[in-house]
């Protein structure tokens, strides 16, 4: 079935900062506004895949980045992961490096993908990093209140399988009459701003009057957290994680006796019609700034190559905008600094050519992950090649 075998890679990519340069002369962007002069932008601009083309860009707001990524090519398949961290950087970077290979391993033992072999990767990593939770909770009791939206997306003889928790988005971009590009979002997103989302967690706590409460202006699950879905977040899940009230953000009027989030996904599937034409998977960073049908006419109207980071720097952009800043001004602020204005935001936009669904290409199978090193540049990475 899958061709996923892991292997060490023989190569890694250049640091991003290089790798943005080699790319400048051939790019089609002004220099004003490229990820040169953005230090904390970077990106790969456009890769082949068993059945089409993607393109992948991430921008740091956080002091240390808590978006983590991948993108997993095989002979006949592409994976997609978009995990947006909250609290530090170790859950999500934890799923990164877990889920897929909990998904191939599954996957292996039924010889299919499925929805419910994705809720088994999810199911599994989360057990891991709860694992992970109990083994440093004495010398590291905050790891507790670390937890991660997860995203992911697997495409493999033409169907498409996705299974979310929390708010990053998947949406996909179909063109219908007079090359009309249509967005359709795929995703639910488990946030507590949402009217339905507050109703699912009321008639699941129904004796618990504060089980959403509107805080600093946004509505929070137990006044805290904005999701009610992630890996993580053990706290709000088994009382022996409690935080005792020397960390008063994450205090509990009083101790939960049933999990109050959750790590069950929201999964789907969808048999990939001619008229699809790409899926453009985010972190919510990115629909801060812009809708479904914004993100899919910058994609529709723009050449393939860096696309990705064409929806950054719109997202950058709109966040100066809201400032009255120039985008240049937001440029030279810091990383820390700079989510008082934006998020950390990870775009990773995959084209669907159709006509290789039906053929078997060979295309370069590796690991691309987003991610930043201990030294501080923005690098990607080919973690394995897959033979």
């Amino acid at each position: 079935m899958f061709s996923w075998l892991a292997s060490l890679v023989s190569s890694c990519l250049r640091p991003v900062r290089r790798y943005a340069r080699m790319n400048n002369d051939e790019d089609d962007v002004d220099e004003s506004t490229s990820s040169i002069e953005d230090s904390l932008l970077w990106r790969r601009d456009l890769e082949k895949h068993s059945c089409g083309e993607f393109s992948f860009a991430v921008v740091q707001a956080n002091e240390v980045i808590e978006d983590h990524s991948q993108v997993e090519i095989g002979s006949d398949a592409i994976f997609v992961g978009v995990y947006d961290g909250h609290g530090g950087p170790e859950a999500s970077r934890f799923v990164r490096d877990h889920l897929f290979q909990h998904l191939m391993r599954i996957a292996r033992d039924n010889g299919t993908i499925s929805e419910e072999i994705l809720r088994g990767a999810v199911s599994a990593t989360e057990d891991g990093f709860l694992t992970l939770v109990h083994r440093s909770y004495m010398i590291k009791p905050l790891i507790a209140s670390i937890g991660s939206c997860c995203l992911v997306g697997v495409i493999w003889k033409g169907t498409l399988y996705i299974a979310n928790l929390g708010d990053s988005r998947a949406v996909i971009g179909s063109v219908g009459r007079s090359n009309k590009i249509f967005a359709e979002q795929l995703t639910r997103e488990h946030n507590a701003s949402r009217e339905e989302i507050r109703q699912e967690l009321r008639a699941l706590h129904p004796q618990d009057s504060q089980i959403v409460v509107m805080h600093r202006g946004t509505w929070r699950v137990k006044g805290i957290i904005q999701v009610s879905r992630s890996i993580g977040d053990a706290y709000l899940k088994r009382p022996q994680f409690s935080l005792d009230p020397s960390f008063p953000r994450f205090r509990l009027p009083e101790p939960i006796t049933q999990p109050v989030l959750t790590a069950e996904p929201s999964l789907c599937s969808r048999v990939l019609q001619p008229h699809d034409k790409f899926l453009i998977f985010a972190s919510d960073g990115l629909w801060e700034h812009m809708t479904n049908q914004q993100a899919a006419e910058i994609v529709h109207k723009n050449p393939r190559n860096g696309v990705a980071r064409k929806l950054v720097m719109a997202a950058l952009k709109g966040a100066a905008n809201k400032r009255k800043m120039k985008y240049k001004e937001l440029q030279k602020i810091e990383k820390g600094n700079r989510r008082i204005f934006h998020d950390d935001i990870t775009v990773i936009v995959v084209f669907i050519d159709h006509e290789l669904l039906e053929k078997k290409v060979t295309v370069p199978e590796l690991s691309i992950r987003g991610f930043i090193d201990s030294a501080g540049p923005s690098n990607f990475t080919c973690a394995h090649e897959f033979m």
